[in-house]
C-alpha cells in the first residue's frame, strides 16, 4: 500500500524530519544534561509545529476547498512531531543498551488521526503499546513522550496498553473498538505493531459484524437525536451533526469492519458503494474537511459548531460571491446544505448494499415491516418496501416517480433506498418527458401534499429523491436555501416541509392541547386544498430579491391551477401567501386593544374563511420556524386578534362583542381569585376596558392580587414566574409621572433582566400599572427567590432615583451574544394612521440588552407619553412599537416633530449596537 501522505506536494515544507532529527542530534551532542535536552527539544518541536501549522494554512488559503489536503497535511505534520519526540527520548533522554523482549513500544494513531484525517485543533489521538506489562523504562518513556506533546500545547488523547489489555478493552467498549479500526502505524516497534493488528482482526473483529454495525447505527441516531436531527438546522455540527463527517465516518468504520478496507475508494470493490456514490462521498467529505479547517483556524480551537459569526468569514475564506437575491454566506450555506444531503442520500444506498450482502449470508440487516402481497401496482414489495422490477421502469413512465411516493403514502409502505437511488437518478425525467403537465402527476403529487395520513415524511423522501423539486421548481430554487438570520433555525425547504407536518398534526387532532382553536378551526375549514398549497408556498419565492409574500402570490397564479385547484381556491391560496406575515405583525407588533388595529385588519382579511385560513397558516409557519419560537403568549396574542376580528367581520363596526368578552373575563378572572362579588367590584372598577381587552385571564388575575395587596401604598413591585410564558411577570403599580416607563426599564436591565413585552395601563384612580415579561441573560424566567428580590430591588432604586441610572447603564459592560454576527441598519417609522387616538412608533434595530430602555428615554427626552408597548424579537432584529401622544394627550402629527423623533430614535437605536459589532 502506498503511502498515506504520497499525494502531498513538497512535504518537507510542511516539516522536514531529517533536518530537524540532526539539529536534535546536535542539542544532544551539546549537553548531557537531561532536563536541558529536553527544554530544547520541546523549543525547536513547537516552533516546528508552528511553522508547520502555518504553511498549511496558507496552502488553505491558496487551495480553500482542498480540505481532504489540510486534513492530511496537519497529520502528516503531527507523524513526524511524534516520530521525533520518539526518537529523541529513546536514545537521548533514556537511553536502553539491553532492551528485554518487554521493553518494545510501538505508538499508533487512533481515530481521525489514524484515518489521517485531522483539523488543525483536533485532539491527537495516540497509543502506546508494549508486549507484556509495562517495565519502569516504558513508563519513562511513555510519560516524557506525553509531557512533550503537552508542551507544544497538543491536546493528547493517550491510552497505555499490553496487546492483551487492548483486546480486552476493545472487547469491552465500542469507543475503543471503533478507535482501534482506523489504528495506524506511527513509530516504534512495527513487528509488534504488526501482532496486535493480527490479533485485533482475529479476536475482536471476526464473527462480529453484525453487532458492531447494530452498534453503530443506534450511535449515530442517538447522535443524531442530540444535535437536533436535521440535516437543515442553519447552525450545523459540522463533524457530529447530520449530513456531517461523522456520519461519513460510520459508513468507512463499518466497511472496515466488515471487509477490511483501508481506503474508501474500496468500498466500490467492497460492493458498499458504486463509482457515483464514491464520488459523492469524496466531494461531500473534501468540502466538510475544508469547512472544519477553516472554521478551526478562525477559532484558534478545536471547534465544530459552523455559528452564524464564522459562517460569513468562511464563505469569503472559500471565495463565494454574492449574487442577485443572495448574499455570499448564504450561496455558501446551501452548498453546505446540498452535501449534507448527498450524505444522507449515500448513507441510504450504502446501507442498502450492507442489508443485501447480509441477507446472502442468511439474514438481513436493514429493520422489516409486516409482509404483504408481492407487487403494487407494477412496483415490487421487498419484504414490505416499495422497489423497482427493473432498473428502467421510471424511464419507460416518468409518472412512476410520483406514483412511487403516492403508494408508500397510501399504504404506510417504505421505499428501499435502492428505488430511492433511482428515483434521483431519473429525477431529469420530469424535466425532459414534459411529466409537469401531466394531469395524472398532478393529481398524485396533491393526494400527496393533502394526505390525511402523514405528508411531511413522504414530502421529505421526495425531496431526498430531487424529485419534488423537479416537479415543483420554484421549491427547487430554495432547496438547501438558509436564511442568514438567528430567527429561522432550518432551511426554506426543511421549514415548509415542517410546516406541512405540523398542519397535518393540527388536522388530525394530535396538536389540541398547544392549538386548540387552530384545531377546531381545521374542521370548519371550506377546502383542505387551500391551506395545504398555501402552506407549501408561503416561503417559496424567498432568495429572489424582492418582497417574497408578493412574488411567491404570483407564483401561487401559476402553480395551484397545474395542481388541479379552482380558480376560486387560486386566489384564494395567492391572497394567503401575499398575506401570510399580516396576522403576525399585527398580533405581535400592534396593540390589540386599540379598536382601529382590529377594524385595519378585518378590512384586509374581509371573510371569515380567510380569517381561520390565515390563523392556521400563521401558526404553522411560526412553530416550523425552530424549537423555542412558539410559546403561550404569542397563541395569546393570536387568539385575541382572530376573537376580535371575527367579532368585526360578524357584527361590522359594532363593539357589542367587546362589552360581552369583558364581562366573560371578569367573570373568569373572579372564579380564578375566588372573591366575593363586593370585593372584586372594589378592584375591578378601577381599571379601565382597554385593560380587560389587552391583557389575558392569567395576567389580570395576578394583577388583581398585585393591587389589592397595595392598599393604598404609593408604590407596590411584584414579580411572578410564569413558566407558560418562559417569562417573569413584573408588575408595578406607582404614581404615574413622565419618565416612569424608562426607568422601570433601566432598573430591570440593570438587574440582568431582558424586556420582551411591557403593556402600560393607567388605572381610574391615575395609578400607572406596568406589566413587563422579563427573561435572565439566558432566555430563562427569573425564578430564584434572590433572583426576584434583585430585580425588585433594582426597579425601587429606579424609580426613587438613588443612582444615575443612564451613566450606570452606558458603564454597564454588554454581554457578547450571537446578534453580534449581524448587521442591521436600524430604522423609524412613524404611523399616524394605525390609531385614532395614538401615534404609532415603529423601531426596527439589532437587538441587544437595553435595548427598549434607551428608546424609552429617548421618547421621555422628546417629552412623549408611552401608553403601551409592543417587543417583538425574531432573532438578531427587535422590533418595538409605542403607541405615544404628546403631553397633552394629542397625536403627534407635526412633520417637524415627527422628524425629530426619528432622529432622536435612530440616535438611540444605533448607538451601542455599533460597538456591539465592533468589539
Amino acid at each position: 500500500m502506498s503511502d498515506l501522505f504520497d499525494h502531498l506536494d513538497h512535504r518537507r515544507a510542511i516539516i522536514d524530519r531529517r533536518a530537524l532529527s540532526g539539529q536534535l542530534d546536535e542539542i544532544a551532542a551539546e549537553t548531557s544534561d537531561t532536563g536541558q535536552r529536553r527544554r530544547a527539544m520541546v523549543a525547536l518541536l513547537k516552533e516546528a509545529l508552528e511553522a508547520g501549522r502555518a504553511e498549511i494554512e496558507r496552502r488553505l488559503l491558496d487551495h480553500p476547498s482542498s480540505g481532504r489536503i489540510a486534513a492530511n497535511a496537519t497529520a502528516f505534520l503531527i507523524d513526524q512531531i511524534v516520530r521525533l519526540s520518539h526518537d529523541f527520548t529513546t536514545h537521548h533522554l533514556y537511553p536502553a543498551s539491553n532492551r528485554t523482549a518487554g521493553e518494545r513500544i510501538t505508538v499508533i494513531a487512533v481515530g481521525g488521526y489514524g484515518r489521517g484525517e485531522m483539523a488543525p485543533h483536533s485532539d491527537v489521538d495516540i497509543g502506546f503499546l508494549t508486549p507484556f506489562k509495562q517495565t519502569s523504562w516504558t513508563e519513562q518513556v511513555i510519560e516524557a513522550q506525553l509531557y512533550t506533546l503537552w508542551d507544544l500545547g497538543l491536546k493528547v488523547g493517550h491510552s497505555s496498553r499490553s496487546v492483551d489489555e487492548m483486546i480486552r478493552a476493545a472487547k469491552d467498549d465500542l469507543t475503543i473498538r471503533t478507535a482501534l479500526v482506523e489504528a495506524r502505524f506511527i513509530w516504534g516497534d512495527r513487528e509488534l505493531y504488526d501482532q496486535a493488528a493480527a490479533r485485533f482482526d482475529a479476536e475482536v473483529v471476526a464473527g462480529n459484524a453484525r453487532a458492531f454495525v447494530a452498534e453503530k447505527l443506534a450511535e449515530r441516531d442517538e447522535r443524531h437525536k442530540r444535535m437536533g436531527d436535521s440535516r437543515y438546522v442553519v447552525e450545523p455540527n459540522v463533524k457530529e451533526g447530520k449530513g456531517g463527517l461523522r456520519d461519513l465516518h460510520t459508513l468507512f468504520w463499518i466497511g472496515k469492519f466488515i471487509h477490511r478496507v483501508r481506503t474508501v475508494p474500496e468500498l466500490v470493490e467492497a460492493g458498499l458503494l458504486t463509482a457515483r456514490e464514491l464520488r459523492q462521498f469524496s466531494r461531500a467529505e473534501n468540502f466538510l474537511l475544508a469547512v472544519r479547517c477553516h472554521l478551526h483556524i478562525l477559532a484558534g480551537r478545536a471547534e465544530d459548531r459552523l455559528t452564524f459569526d464564522f459562517q460569513r468569514e468562511i464563505a469569503h475564506r472559500m471565495q463565494f460571491a454574492e449574487r442577485p437575491g443572495k448574499s455570499a454566506v448564504e450561496r455558501f450555506m446551501q452548498l453546505y446544505f446540498l452535501h449534507a444531503k448527498s450524505v444522507g442520500d449515500v448513507t441510504g444506498t450504502f446501507l442498502a448494499h450492507l442489508d443485501d450482502q447480509l441477507a446472502a449470508r442468511g439474514r438481513r440487516f436493514l429493520p422489516t415491516i409486516r409482509r404483504r402481497p408481492g407487487k403494487l401496482g407494477g412496483f415490487v414489495l421487498d419484504r414490505g418496501r416499495l422497489a423497482l422490477p427493473a432498473d428502467d421502469f421510471f424511464q419507460k413512465d416518468p409518472v412512476r416517480l410520483l406514483e412511487i411516493f403516492a403508494l408508500a403514502d397510501r399504504y404506510g409502505l417504505e421505499i428501499h433506498p435502492q428505488a430511492m437511488r433511482q428515483a434521483r437518478h431519473d429525477a431529469k425525467l420530469i424535466e425532459t418527458r414534459s411529466v409537469r403537465r401531466d394531469a395524472r402527476a398532478n393529481e398524485l403529487f396533491l393526494d400527496v401534499l393533502t394526505s390525511p395520513r402523514d405528508p411531511e415524511t413522504v414530502l421529505r423522501w421526495m425531496n431526498e429523491a430531487g424529485v419534488f423539486g423537479r416537479f415543483v421548481p420554484d421549491f427547487g430554487r430554495v432547496v438547501a436555501q438558509m436564511q442568514f438570520d438567528m430567527y429561522h433555525h432550518y432551511t426554506v425547504d426543511e421549514h415548509t416541509i415542517r410546516a406541512i407536518g405540523l398542519l397535518s398534526d393540527i388536522e388530525q387532532d394530535r396538536l389540541k392541547d398547544d392549538h386548540p382553536l387552530s384545531t377546531a378551526i381545521m374542521g370548519q375549514l371550506q377546502s383542505r386544498r387551500v391551506i395545504y398549497a398555501a402552506v407549501l408556498l408561503h416561503d417559496i419565492a424567498k432568495g429572489r430579491g424582492g418582497d417574497h409574500s408578493v412574488l411567491g402570490a404570483e407564483l401561487a397564479l401559476r402553480v395551484c391551477p397545474r395542481l388541479g385547484l379552482s380558480e376560486a381556491e387560486t386566489e384564494t391560496v395567492s391572497w394567503l401567501v401575499r398575506h401570510h406575515l399580516l396576522m403576525s405583525a399585527t398580533a405581535f407588533k400592534r396593540d390589540l386593544a386599540d379598536f382601529k388595529t382590529i377594524l385595519d385588519f378585518a378590512q384586509v382579511v374581509q371573510s371569515p374563511e380567510r380569517l381561520r385560513l390565515l390563523l392556521v397558516l400563521t401558526v404553522v409557519d411560526i412553530r416550523a420556524v425552530g424549537p423555542g419560537v412558539w410559546n403561550s403568549w404569542k397563541r395569546q396574542l393570536l387568539t385575541e386578534l382572530f376573537d376580535a376580528a371575527e367579532e368585526v367581520l360578524r357584527l361590522g363596526h359594532k363593539q357589542r362583542g367587546r362589552e360581552v368578552r369583558i364581562a366573560s373575563k371578569k367573570e373568569e378572572a373572579q372564579a380564578l381569585l375566588q372573591l366575593g362579588d363586593k370585593d372584586f367590584a372594589k378592584i375591578a372598577k378601577r381599571l379601565p376596558e382597554s385593560y380587560w381587552i389587552a391583557e389575558p385571564v392569567e395576567v389580570i388575575a395576578a394583577n388583581l392580587i398585585h393591587i389589592q395587596k397595595a392598599g393604598d401604598a404609593p408604590l407596590h413591585i411584584a414579580a411572578v414566574p410564569d413558566d407558560d410564558r418562559g417569562a417573569t411577570l413584573v408588575m408595578v403599580l406607582a404614581a404615574d409621572h413622565p419618565g416612569l416607563f424608562y426607568r422601570i426599564a433601566g432598573g430591570i436591565h440593570l438587574a440582568g433582566g431582558n424586556i420582551i413585552d411591557a403593556r402600560i395601563h393607567t388605572t381610574r384612580d391615575g395609578l400607572a400599572l406596568d406589566n413587563f415579561l422579563v427573561q435572565d441573560p439566558l432566555g430563562r424566567p427569573f425564578a430564584e427567590a434572590e433572583q426576584i428580590v434583585r430585580l425588585t430591588r433594582a426597579i425601587e432604586d429606579a424609580l426613587a432615583n438613588r443612582q444615575k441610572l443612564l451613566p450606570k447603564l452606558e458603564a454597564r459592560a454588554l454581554p457578547r451574544t450571537r446578534a453580534e454576527a449581524f448587521r442591521i441598519a436600524p430604522n423609524v417609522f412613524v404611523d399616524n394612521k394605525a390609531s385614532n387616538r395614538f401615534t404609532v412608533i415603529e423601531v426596527n434595530a439589532q437587538d441587544r440588552p437595553a435595548l427598549l430602555n434607551q428608546l424609552a428615554y429617548a421618547l421621555f427626552q422628546s417629552k412623549v407619553t408611552v401608553h403601551s408597548a409592543h417587543v417583538a424579537t425574531y432573532g438578531e432584529r427587535a422590533v418595538d412599537t409605542f403607541y405615544v401622544t404628546d403631553l397633552i394627550g394629542d397625536k403627534i402629527d407635526s412633520a417637524a416633530r415627527v422628524k425629530g423623533l426619528e432622529k432622536r430614535l435612530l440616535e438611540a437605536a444605533a448607538s451601542r449596537s455599533e460597538e456591539a459589532v465592533a468589539a
